[in-house]
């Protein structure tokens, strides 16, 4: 058992990264051999080609961010409500392998809501960003149905225009034209403490990987969160990556608001793990097997490209593998769990506590302290945090 206390450590808030590098790929990046944690490498990610060798496999996660941040007033009270959209009624309900997701008109929502005293009934006002959905003369609403009990802090809410008719745009476009990105509250906090404006625009365009989306799995699940590791990659790593005889295979994994949730209870293994979806295609399985028997090497891009991975991998030592399925995963990986296929992996530096630090901890031999005094090393060499900063790559 692992103790959540065992992943902490000290980070000065001025190492939270508030802005990411430009160009992406000119982040730093902290290169650590599997075998050996204690001899770290300094490189940047435009390096990646070179530390990675002809007949590895490179896996990402195409999935694409939604303008998921929300926030309007009370047609009660003019209280303001903050809120976070995690998907249509009907993905939770059935998945996004048996919906059209953000594609659809759907009138039910399920969505995080922040405010006061808020009950069944209550109309909230979503507030327009620039450029906001013409509703003929009214106002997009949501009206509160009920709370979604899988979710903390969640509502099922009914979309609708101040009229009291339903939008007739999809999804999707609501959340264009209404919603903003949904940066992680650590980085909103540190850009208010530092005082820095914000840019919605730019936000959009960097918090997106340059490869989201391009499948129709991808573009129908949709992610509140980016898979950050990923942020760092350019057309022109990738490129060089093919060049220098990589392979690269693509999963989705739809991004909920539990990969932000720390963890509470005194031992990770203890933490009720969030769940969420994820999918591989026939190809991107076979890339995987291949590799594997011509004796490269998987290496995941991010978190969630890994439990992806893990997952299918789960999946096919029972004998009931598929590609294309939608699996609803809840995978806990944590020292002392056995690999099945991921080699190696190329990631953020995560919040203190959290399944995250876990899962990367599970890489390494000494598992949480030898994590740790890496993110000691990181903090000494002036290293950029979470989702913004710089990278990992254990291999």
């Amino acid at each position: 058992m692992l103790k959540t206390s065992d992943l902490d450590y000290e980070l000065p808030g001025d190492l939270i990264a508030t802005q990411a590098a430009e160009p992406r790929d000119a982040a730093r990046l902290m290169v650590v051999p599997r075998s050996h944690p204690s001899r770290v490498q300094h490189r940047v990610v435009s390096a990646l080609p070179t530390l990675l060798k002809p007949g590895d496999l490179l896996v990402l996660n195409v999935t694409r961010v939604l303008p998921a941040r929300l926030s309007g007033v009370r047609e009660d009270t003019a209280g303001r409500v903050e809120g976070l959209f995690l998907g249509t009624e009907s993905q939770y309900v059935v998945g996004p392998g048996a919906s059209r997701g953000v594609d659809e008109v759907a009138d039910s929502w399920v969505v995080m809501l922040q405010g006061k005293r808020l009950k069944p009934g209550v109309l909230v006002r979503l507030n327009a960003c620039e450029g906001a959905a013409d509703f003929g003369g009214h106002h997009a609403m949501l009206e509160l149905k009920h709370k979604w009990e899988a979710e903390p802090g969640a509502w099922v809410v009914r979309v609708r225009c101040s009229s009291g008719s339903e939008p007739t745009m999809t999804t999707r476009q609501l959340l264009d034209h209404l919603g903003s990105t949904p940066l992680p509250p650590y980085i909103l906090r540190a850009r208010k403490a530092h005082e820095e404006g914000a840019n919605e625009a730019a936000d959009r365009a960097r918090y997106q990987t340059v490869f989201a989306g391009g499948t129709p799995q991808a573009e129908q699940a949709g992610s509140v969160a980016a898979p950050t590791a990923g942020l760092h990659l350019t057309s022109r790593v990738l490129t060089g990556l093919k060049d220098a005889g990589v392979e690269i295979a693509e999963v989705v994994l739809q991004v909920g608001s539990g990969t932000f949730r720390p963890v509470e209870t005194e031992f990770v293994e203890d933490h009720p793990i969030h769940r969420e979806w994820c999918t591989m295609s026939d190809e991107a399985i076979r890339a995987v097997r291949a590799t594997r028997e011509r004796g490269g090497r998987v290496i995941a891009l991010g978190t969630t490209s890994c439990r992806t991975l893990e997952s299918f991998a789960q999946r096919a030592e029972q004998g009931e593998l598929t590609g294309g399925q939608w699996l609803d995963t809840r995978l806990l990986i944590t020292p002392g769990y056995r690999w099945k296929w991921v080699d190696g992996l190329f990631t953020n530096f995560h919040l203190p506590r959290s399944t995250l630090m876990a899962l990367v901890a599970a890489m390494l031999p000494g598992g949480a302290p030898d994590l740790v005094e890496l993110y000691r090393q990181a903090v000494a060499a002036r290293y950029r945090f979470y989702s913004f900063g710089d990278a990992m790559l254990v291999i």
